[in-house]
């Protein structure tokens, strides 16, 4: 009998290489075996039947990740969206971790450096930002609360060096003003009652679009209600409005960050929405163009 590789059979049943090392890892292939780490595909074997045939019905990203992080599912969307999420928001708050030392933390939960020096807040806030990922993978549709954004607060900064100061308060409001970008922010008697008018606000919509989403991302940011980590949250709530709202989520670049913070600053200070919404749309389709080959893959083997 003659044996095909990965890649012709790839070919034949126009499929990626991905979803026929899977199909033969999941022993869906008859008389596929590996020597070494390559498989060996019967030439007549047949591309195996999709189990659950949901053409009709549109994907639906939060799925894909609520069934990818509970399975952990290794090299999909889940964990695609939860290293370059992390590394990048942590990057532009200034963290020097590589993406790769990003990937590596979050694949084995070690730490793997020679002669690299690393601050260890960066190390322990890029544990932290995975878990409040995983919070609100889990409760995206879940009401957006004071109580729910105090929580991604909380992980977020525990165990930080912040946590140790005694006018830091973690998980909580500020307790000393700051200001951001030489702006003043709400100061903190002010915090809790712009907090609750801001949700309410956003709450009370029935349908929320791309709009309402980033109006709140902008005056969260103003209202700036934390001591730090303000930014980083921030676009957590972003992701978890994006996910709840069936919307493309909005992976802002580090790459990009003083775009971010010019055109966010013409929101704040002029009203003036129109870069920093092209601004997120193209955002959204860097992400968008990541991930919609992997979420084919991904439905290719359900």
């Amino acid at each position: 009998m003659r044996y095909l590789s990965v890649t012709e059979i790839a070919k034949k049943w126009d499929v990626s290489e991905r979803s026929v090392r899977n199909y033969c890892a999941q022993g869906r292939v008859n008389g596929a075996f590996l020597t070494g780490k390559t498989w060996n595909i019967p030439e007549n074997a047949e591309k195996p039947e999709r189990s659950n045939k949901k053409k009709e019905q549109p994907i639906i990203l939060l799925d894909i990740l609520q069934e990818q992080k509970a399975s952990m599912y290794s090299g999909g969307i889940y964990h695609k969206t939860q290293i370059d999420l992390t590394y990048n928001s942590n990057h532009i708050e200034g963290s020097r971790l590589t993406h790769d030392q990003t990937r590596y933390i979050f694949e084995t939960n070690t730490i793997g450096v020679e002669k690299d020096v690393l601050n260890v807040d960066d190390v322990i806030e890029t544990a932290n930002h995975f878990r409040c990922i995983d919070m609100i993978i889990d409760n995206a549709k879940a009401a957006l609360t004071e109580k729910f954004i105090k929580e991604l607060h909380l992980i977020l900064k525990s165990s930080t060096s912040n946590s140790r100061k005694d006018w830091f308060a973690v998980g909580d409001y500020k307790k000393m003003p700051n200001e951001v970008g030489g702006m003043d922010t709400a100061l903190p008697e002010e915090v809790a009652d712009k907090m609750k008018a801001l949700l309410t606000e956003y709450n009370g919509k029935e349908e929320k679009t791309f709009e309402d989403i980033l109006d709140f991302h902008v005056k969260f940011e103003r209202i700036h209600p934390f001591q730090d980590g303000n930014g980083r949250v921030g676009r957590m709530i972003l992701l978890k409005q994006c996910l709840d709202a069936d919307i493309t989520p909005v992976v802002i670049r580090d790459e990009n960050k003083i775009k971010y913070y010019r055109y966010l600053s013409a929101a704040q200070n002029k009203r003036d929405y129109a870069p920093l919404i092209d601004f997120f749309e193209s955002e959204q389709k860097w992400y968008q163009e990541k991930v919609i080959p992997m979420i084919f893959d991904y439905d290719e083997l359900q």
